[in-house]
């Protein structure tokens, strides 16, 4: 009876459904504008009509984007003006649009459908001048060929109209713009009215069929985010009267399969003031003196290359000069002009400098005697009541840069010191790199790292740690890519430079630290280089990523990259194998991975260059797997473009971007199932759930620990993952949430660092497959429930994790033919209220029975893992 009914169902609506596109028209218009709400950033509308003499369209979404435009920085650029879409000789659709009234720039993509674009190109038609009002004309006359287009526009940015022209083939390369009139304009755009509201655009008669796909697409779009919007706000209404569900759980071992090992890692980038001021342990700000206004696009005035100093007292006067520096990459010192004892040039270090009773800080400067014989500095460090917690005193004396260097040891525990440094003498000298560091650093490395933060980081057990960015990696254009070769080398040698988050960052955390830092903690390292292009959102250098390294310049970087490889790797007999041993490091460090390109725009530019690098390093060094770029999302043009590109050449591994509201994450389980194993391996580089107000907490946490199961379950096509951003000050911070808070003195991991804890201290190199039967077989429930199972063949620990997202418990029973009754088991349990941004694991230990009959609380994250020595080989 059931199966009648149900056929009668698929019939009734198989009726409706051809009915409703019976009555419909063969052909319709469709009407392609851009509006200038939100500052032209809204991209491509569609509106559609079945009589072109209408006044009022249809639209579709209303304010659904079909396409947006991705040129140059966020929010003073990526607008759309006066677009212009025309079906080509080819049978593409083409659309040009003006992107803003200053650069002679125009924007270009191409579709099938009008729904999926190419990847966008911006050539450059007027160096001097603007584009603006473009019309684009492809009939053929005894002037132009079939296959070429005629471009005109308006350039007024000198206050005046003047009409150009110019023809391509391509739209990569264009005839050098002529002078036109009048006569040279066909008035492409025809007005409409959208909503009450009048739009100039283009109209196209088309099949119905297309404008069906596109009410279709938008639709689909307007499905997803409703459905991605979910939270567990709704939970009391969508889960009113659930009950606690059953789960009977049975592992099949007998079809386990090899994920990788190195599935979960860390990702540091010196974004929130994570490395200056973080995890780099230096306690002096500013110490070479090369903080600029630049820095913050001068938008501080106070940010200038005498930051954090100060002198008390008089008769000595403090400049910045810039003479016969210590060195070309440190252009900048201190100059201090004593006619009179009695003053002190003082630090304030990064809003105070944290001491520990009996600790001991190696204090450091270069000086040079300007004028005079010299003499003594009295060195101390002074709390925020004027007391002397450590003092000490060194001895200047050369007309050349000399080192000086003492211990200082605190007498008193304070949070608030600074340093103060008193000429005892007359005369003129000038010192730079003046630094105070802890002697307690992790590991005890000199110039090393800030003990209590690198211990959380090594505490979650990371396989791998991917460094230095990120948009730092790229920059923002081409001066501020982040070269690896400035940041090598003895301190006062490096380039410092402007971040990309609008601070400095002085290179003294540099390729040579981090790759001690992933050897100290056993990790792999994954640095990452520019593709020779700058960031997408670069508001330095103009034309977006036009501004990639010129081709005549890649040779040089290419070999900037492969030296990279033979720095870590080489012989100490090599050039750099050698540099990297007078650093202190003969042996190699064994690098295997090497990123190339962050969420890059794909164009044209980007590709030229990527593919130049690839090749190198592939032929020179056919064991270092590189790791491609696929865009900043989990879909749309950069990330077919990009694994377009990576299938292509080959690339063995891509690395995927994506932060999505914990909705996604729940209704896209399924997102790698599908994934083809032949193709690039996956590095999933940065991932996060934000919620409304971005904070971390129970919610957001048990839902990245969902999603971490089926990464496992796919550790077959997935490699390696990495929450994002990893470490932020309080009170610095440009991005929310992060994995991990800190200030001076304190370090404060958030609920979602315990996931990543957990998952780090407890992963496997198998998977085993898990049948899982609910007594509720709702969607909503069924997507909120999940079970892993790994297996960890250097210990051979089972180690199950459980996920419940609902607001019921869940009542597992488990079928685990792998593991004897009286094995010994760990049980770590995180749990709390959706809001909870305080919980915490908790450890346990348990018997075989107590996991056959335990339960998954409401909202909870346990993990059990069965010792080895009780289990089944």
């Amino acid at each position: 009876m059931k199966k009648n009914i149900l056929y009668l169902l698929t019939f009734l609506a198989a009726q409706v459904c051809s009915l409703a596109y019976a009555n419909e028209p063969d052909s319709a218009y469709v009407f392609a504008y851009a509006t200038d709400k939100n500052g032209n950033h809204n991209g491509l509308h569609f509106a559609w009509s079945t009589d072109i003499s209408e006044d009022d369209w249809h639209p579709i979404g209303p304010e659904h984007s079909f396409l947006k435009s991705d040129y140059g920085a966020w929010g003073r650029d990526k607008r759309m003006i006066s677009p212009v879409l025309f079906r080509g000789n080819d049978q593409l659709w083409h659309c040009v649009w003006t992107l803003n009234e200053q650069d002679g720039v125009i924007a270009y993509a191409t579709s099938t459908d009008l729904v999926n674009w190419s990847r966008q190109s911006y050539p450059e038609l007027m160096p001097d001048n603007n584009c603006m009002a473009i019309e684009v004309s492809n009939f053929p006359n005894k002037y132009r060929a079939s296959n070429e287009y005629l471009l005109s526009w308006i350039s007024n940015k000198s206050g005046k109209d003047e009409i150009y022209c110019a023809t391509t083939t391509d739209f990569k390369t264009f005839s050098s713009p002529q002078k036109g009139n009048e006569l040279s304009r066909w008035n492409q755009r025809i007005g409409g009215t959208v909503f009450d509201r009048f739009y100039t655009g283009t109209i196209h008669k088309v099949s119905w069929k297309v404008i069906d796909n596109l009410i279709k697409a938008q639709q689909l779009a307007a499905y997803k985010s409703k459905l991605y919007a979910e939270t567990t706000k709704e939970d009391p209404i969508r889960f009113a009267s659930l009950k606690p569900v059953d789960a009977s759980i049975t592992m099949d071992a007998a079809n386990k399969k090899k994920i990788s090992d190195l599935l979960i890692g860390i990702f540091f980038e010196d974004i929130n003031y994570a490395a200056d001021g973080g995890l780099y342990a230096e306690l002096i700000q500013n110490r070479g003196f090369e903080y600029d206004l630049s820095d913050k696009q001068g938008r501080d005035n106070t940010w200038d290359h005498s930051k954090s100093w100060a002198l008390k007292g008089d008769k000595t006067l403090f400049t910045i000069d810039t003479v016969a520096p210590l060195h070309p990459n440190n252009k900048h010192y201190a100059k201090l002009e004593i006619t009179q004892v009695g003053a002190a040039l003082t630090n304030e270090g990064f809003n105070g400098i944290p001491l520990k009773t009996g600790d001991k800080y190696y204090f450091s400067l270069f000086s040079r005697v300007l004028n005079g014989k010299g003499g003594k500095f009295i060195i101390r460090l002074v709390d925020g009541e004027g007391n002397i917690c450590a003092q000490s005193s060194v001895n200047t004396s050369s007309v050349n840069w000399k080192k000086q260097e003492i211990t200082l040891t605190s007498k008193t525990t304070v949070t608030n010191a600074h340093l103060e440094i008193l000429p005892q003498f007359a005369g003129t000298v000038a010192l730079d790199m003046i630094s105070l560091f802890p002697q307690k650093t992790f590991k005890g490395r000199r110039n090393g790292l800030r003990e209590d933060l690198a211990q959380v980081l090594a505490d979650m057990k990371p396989r791998f740690v991917r460094f230095p960015g990120g948009c730092v990696a790229h920059g923002n254009g081409l001066e501020n890519m982040y070269r690896w070769k400035n940041t090598v080398g003895p301190l006062e040698a490096r380039k410092s430079q402007r971040n990309i988050w609008n601070y400095h960052q002085t290179a003294g955390l540099g390729y040579f630290e981090y790759f001690q830092f992933c050897e100290d903690i056993g990790a792999e390292p994954v640095p990452v280089v520019a593709a020779g292009v700058p960031c997408q959102n670069s508001s330095i250098g103009g034309n977006g990523q036009q501004g990639g390294i010129p081709m005549c310049e890649m040779d040089d970087y290419v070999q900037e990259v492969l030296d990279l490889i033979e720095w870590a790797n080489g012989d100490v007999k090599t050039k750099w194998g050698k540099l990297r041993a007078e650093a202190g490091h003969p042996k190699p460090f064994n690098l295997k991975y090497v990123g190339v390109g962050n969420e890059d725009l794909i164009t044209d530019i980007f590709e030229e260059r990527f593919t130049m690098i690839y090749n190198a390093v592939k032929e020179k060094y056919p064991e270092i797997v590189v790791i491609g770029t696929v865009g900043p999302f989990s879909e749309g043009t950069d990330y077919v473009e990009g694994w377009d590109i990576a299938t292509k050449l080959g690339v063995p591994m891509v690395d995927e971007h994506y932060y999505q509201p914990p909705g996604w994450f729940i209704h896209n389980q399924d997102y790698y199932d599908r994934y083809d194993r032949n193709k690039s391996k996956v590095y999933l580089g940065e991932y996060a759930a934000h919620l409304p107000g971005r904070p971390v907490n129970i919610e957001t946490a048990l839902t990245e620990a969902l999603y971490l199961t089926t990464l496992e379950r796919n550790g077959d096509v997935v490699s390696m993952t990495s929450y994002a951003p990893l470490l932020a000050k309080e009170g610095y911070t440009q991005w929310n949430p992060d994995l991990i808070y800190f200030n001076n003195t304190e370090v404060k991991p958030t609920v979602g660092y315990y996931v990543q804890k957990l998952y780090g201290q407890h992963s496997g190199d198998s998977y085993i497959p898990c049948k899982v039967e609910l007594s509720n077989q709702n969607e909503a429930v069924r997507k909120r429930v999940a079970i892993s199972a790994v297996h960890d063949s250097k210990t051979g620990d089972v180690i199950i994790k459980m996920v419940n997202l609902l607001p019921v418990a869940v009542k597992p029973t488990l079928s685990l033919p792998e593991v004897t009754s009286n094995a010994t088991i760990m049980k770590y349990v995180l749990q709390g209220e959706p809001s909870d941004r305080r919980a915490k694991p908790i450890e346990s230990t348990c018997t075989m029975d107590d996991l056959c009959k335990g339960e998954l609380p409401a909202y909870s994250f346990i993990i059990y893992r069965i010792k080895n020595n009780n289990t089944k080989k």
